[in-house]
């Protein structure tokens, strides 16, 4: 596992971590663009935070969800915003694309 900075989180690249069994997991990632260094936070059904992840240099996020209605909440510089709704379904990978 490659991490950075000292932060616990394997590495965000487009592929798959080795060893994921979609079987039992709900993934959510995409890929941000025109951002520059932004953010990823994972919101639950009633808009409640639970968890955030930096977006990599080449704009990849990842999440791993409960099956369900969630929204990803990109947070770029100069305080920009976007609120994207996805759902999570077991054993799938909802993908992500998000300019801004």
């Amino acid at each position: 596992m490659t991490t950075t900075q000292g932060c616990a989180a394997p590495e965000q690249t487009v592929a798959l971590p080795a060893g994921i069994d979609l079987s039992t997991q709900a993934v959510i990632q995409g890929v941000v663009s025109g951002a520059g260094t932004a953010y990823a936070r994972l919101l639950d059904g009633s808009g409640e935070f639970t968890g955030e992840v930096v977006v990599s240099d080449e704009g990849v996020f990842r999440f791993f969800a409960a099956p369900g209605a969630w929204t990803v909440r990109i947070i770029a510089a100069g305080g920009v915003t976007k609120d994207v709704p996805v759902e999570a379904k077991l054993g799938e990978v909802a993908q992500l694309a998000v300019s801004v």
